[in-house]
C-alpha cells in the first residue's frame, strides 16, 4: 500500500508541475533585441556603415541629377536623402526633366523609394520672356559670363509669375550683390529672391544641389 501511495504522490507531484508550465509558457521579450522570433538570429546596426552608404547614394543622385539632358539655368534640382528614401524638389519648366530625374535615381543601387516633389512651372509666355531677359541681363554683365560657361551653369535663375529666385553659387559677395541688381533691372520683374551662396560661405551642401 506504501509503494502505491509513493507512486501515487509522485504522479501528482508531476502532474502539478506540467499544469504550472502550462499556464506560464516563456516570454518572448527575454529575447535579446533585433533578434527574429522564429530564428533566433541577431541584426547589429552598423550606423557608421549606415552613413557610408548615405553618403555614396548622396554622391550618385548629384552626378545623376546633373547629367539629366534637359536640365538647364533655368531649372532648380535639389534632393534630399534620408536612408534609402530620396526626395526629389524643386522647380523645372520642361516636364521631361521631373520624369527624368526621377527615372534616373530609381537606377542607383540602393535606393528603395523615390518622393517627386520637382514642381513644374507654369506656362507663361511672359515668364518666358522675363527667363531671356534675366539671362542677358545677369550673363551680359561685365566679369559675370563665365558662371554660364560650364554645361549646368552655377547661376540659376528660377522664375514663376512674374518672380525671380536666383539660386547657386558665385565667387564673391560682389558678384553676388552685382547678379541680384541686375536682375532687379529687368522689367516685369514682380520680386527678386537672392538665394546665392558665396564659395567660400557655403559649407557643406551633402543633401541638396544647387
Amino acid at each position: 500500500m506504501k509503494c502505491h501511495l509513493r507512486v501515487l504522490a509522485i504522479a501528482v507531484v508531476l502532474l502539478s508541475c506540467a499544469l504550472a508550465g502550462a499556464q506560464n509558457p516563456p516570454s518572448s521579450s527575454n529575447l535579446p533585441a533585433n533578434t527574429n522570433a522564429s530564428t533566433g538570429s541577431t541584426h547589429e546596426v552598423n550606423p557608421a556603415a549606415e552613413k557610408r552608404e548615405e553618403d555614396r547614394i548622396t554622391r550618385e543622385v548629384r552626378h545623376e541629377l546633373l547629367m539629366l539632358p534637359y536640365y538647364s539655368v533655368f531649372d532648380d534640382l535639389e534632393y534630399e536623402v534620408q536612408g534609402n528614401t530620396v526626395t526629389l524638389m524643386g522647380l523645372v519648366v520642361n516636364p521631361a526633366t521631373k520624369n527624368d530625374a526621377e527615372g534616373s535615381v530609381k537606377k542607383i543601387e540602393g535606393v528603395d523609394k523615390v518622393v517627386n516633389r520637382i514642381e513644374i512651372a507654369p506656362p507663361s509666355p511672359s515668364d518666358d520672356q522675363i527667363r531671356r531677359a534675366e539671362y542677358h541681363a545677369i550673363f551680359g554683365t561685365a566679369g559675370m559670363y563665365r558662371y554660364a560657361m560650364s554645361a549646368v551653369p552655377s547661376i540659376h535663375i528660377i522664375v514663376k509669375n512674374g518672380h525671380v529666385t536666383l539660386k547657386g553659387v558665385v565667387d564673391n559677395p560682389m558678384d553676388k550683390q552685382l547678379a541680384t541688381t541686375r536682375a532687379n533691372s529687368v522689367p516685369g520683374v514682380f520680386s527678386v529672391t537672392d538665394d546665392l551662396m558665396v564659395a567660400n560661405e557655403k559649407g557643406s551642401e551633402s543633401a541638396k544641389k544647387k
